[in-house]
Formats: structure tokens, C-alpha cells, sequence
């Protein structure tokens, strides 16, 4: 394990309360291309795709070893640790949403809409009620680079939510190749990455858990955003070519965490859930903040 220089970029005063490593350190350096970092606290693991690999990879808090927890791995993309320590996760190959039961066999949670294939789904969130929401680009069926090249069933790259019956949902049809996703602290608001437009929307989430809104927050100035998460004030993390952006609720960059490798995505982890581990090209790095990720 080595470490690389990063550097935070305050934008605005009111990033002047974030403060982390001027360092990052390297856990892994050996991928094609790193997507969908999740921290299993009762695991104390971090799994993380190698997606042109089609292997899954598992980093142990506790040794510091690299190991591989699924391969072939379907061409996985993001994942997510649900509320019962299950993991879900988004499969390019298999063109699914995947849930990995405690006795470590796969269920299929949705792999159609309106009885068509979907794209590749890339990305996904857990509502609180135990619906998953995720998004369905074409990025896994562009090429066989992340998964198998295939003519696209549906018309277009939309936003879906999977409920506990089985029913599918498509609940934002507006976007050019959405991306990363999650929900605000009170669930009132879905933030969505579009990577093709190169910014990010903010959407109002009903009581009903209908979507209205969608408003651009913000523009990226560097490459286009891709994975996203929310900090305990609120504050959006987003992962761009140059590292992470840090925003404003109200959509102001309030600073940059500066790292020589494209970012692609991003968790909070650790028991303190204060270290953020990022997927940057072909590496999967550390940094310890002074601020944690939502629950």
C-alpha cells in the first residue's frame, strides 16, 4: 500500500469545515476500470467492481488485502448495501438488478420493464420503505468493454424504482444517460448524475414517492459527474474527472478534493463512516474526513 498527493480546493467559506488527508492512500492499484465502492460494516469489507474485468473485488478493513469475491461478476457496476446487510448491486451482463442473500445466493430483483430488456443498469439507491431505485444508461451494451454489445430494447437511458411486489416502475424518462444516484437525509429529495448533459438534477420526492422538479443543480466543470453521495449536513459529493466536487445543497461547488485519476464513484465507510473510499481508473483509494455519510 502506497499513498498519492490530494488536494482540497476551498471554493466557498462554507467548505472551510471540511478538512481531510492531504494524502490518499492506494488499496488497490491493479483494476481496468473501477465502479461502485460499497462498505459492509458488518463484513468490515469494501466491494468494488473491476468492470471490463467482470470480476467483483473485496478489500478487508481488517488485513488490508485484496481479494476477489465474484468472478465472472456479471460486468457489476454500482452497488449498495440494503438495510438488512444484503448486497445489491447493478449488472451490465446480465442487464439486472441483483440481491446477494445472506447464504450468498443471487436473486434476480428486475431485469425488464414493460416485458423489454433494460439497458445496463449502473447505479442504485434504498429507499427506506425497501424500494431500489436505479438508473439504466447503455453504457454495457455500447460495446463488450463492460458488458455485451446489444441493441437496445427500451426507447432511451430513464430512472426506475423496484418495490417489494415485484413491480417496476420507470419514474424519470427526461435524462440523457443518467448515472449516480441518492436520496437526501430525509428522503425528500433523489439527486441524479446526467453524464451525457454533464451535470446533476435535484428531484422532489412525493409521500407517494412520485418525482417532480428535476432542476439542473449544477454543471460540471470537469468531465461529467458520475457517482454521488450526501454527508451529514447535506452536502452532496460528487465524483468528476478532476476527483470529487463538493455541493451545496443550493447547488454552489463549494470545493474540491483534487486527485490525479478520473473518479468514478464514491462511498462513506469505515465504523465512523468518516473515510471516503473512491474508485479513481484502475484504483480504489482512502481519505479520512472530518465529515460522515448520511445512514
Amino acid at each position: 500500500m502506497h499513498r498519492i498527493r490530494a488536494q482540497w480546493e476551498r471554493l466557498d467559506e462554507r467548505f472551510a469545515p471540511v478538512r481531510g488527508d492531504t494524502f490518499a492512500e492506494v488499496l488497490y492499484d491493479e483494476g481496468s476500470w473501477l465502479e461502485g465502492p460499497a462498505y459492509s460494516p458488518a463484513w468490515r469489507t469494501v466491494l468494488f467492481s473491476d468492470i471490463p474485468n467482470d470480476r467483483v473485488l473485496a478489500w478487508d478493513e481488517a488485513t488490508g488485502g485484496v481479494g476477489v469475491w465474484r468472478s465472472p461478476g456479471g460486468y457489476a457496476n454500482g452497488r449498495t448495501v440494503d438495510r438488512a446487510g444484503r448486497m445489491l448491486q447493478c449488472e451490465h451482463g446480465s442487464r439486472s438488478v441483483t440481491r446477494t442473500e445472506p447464504d450468498g445466493t443471487v436473486t434476480v430483483l428486475a431485469d425488464r420493464w414493460q416485458d423489454k430488456r433494460f439497458n445496463s443498469p449502473n447505479d442504485l439507491v434504498e429507499h427506506s420503505d425497501g424500494s431500489v431505485w436505479f438508473t439504466d444508461p447503455a453504457y454495457g451494451i455500447d460495446s463488450d468493454y463492460e458488458g455485451h454489445h446489444a441493441v437496445p430494447e427500451i426507447d432511451g437511458c430513464h430512472v426506475y424504482r423496484w418495490d417489494a411486489d415485484g413491480s417496476v416502475t420507470r419514474v424519470a424518462a427526461d435524462f440523457g444517460r443518467p448515472n449516480g444516484l441518492t436520496f437526501s437525509a430525509d428522503e425528500r429529495t433523489l439527486y441524479v448524475t446526467d453524464t451525457d448533459r454533464k451535470h446533476v438534477r435535484r428531484l422532489d420526492v412525493a409521500p407517494d414517492l412520485t418525482l417532480s422538479g428535476g432542476e439542473v443543480l449544477a454543471t460540471c466543470d470537469a468531465g461529467g459527474f458520475d457517482g454521488v453521495r450526501v454527508d451529514d449536513a447535506g452536502r452532496l459529493w460528487a465524483a468528476a474527472h478532476d476527483g470529487l466536487h463538493c455541493l451545496d445543497p443550493d447547488g454552489t461547488l463549494l470545493g474540491k478534493l483534487l486527485l490525479p485519476e478520473v473518479c468514478s464513484n464514491l462511498t462513506f465507510g469505515g465504523p465512523k463512516r468518516n473515510i471516503l473510499y473512491v474508485t479513481a481508473t484502475n484504483m480504489l483509494l482512502s481519505i479520512r474526513v472530518s465529515v460522515t455519510g448520511i445512514r
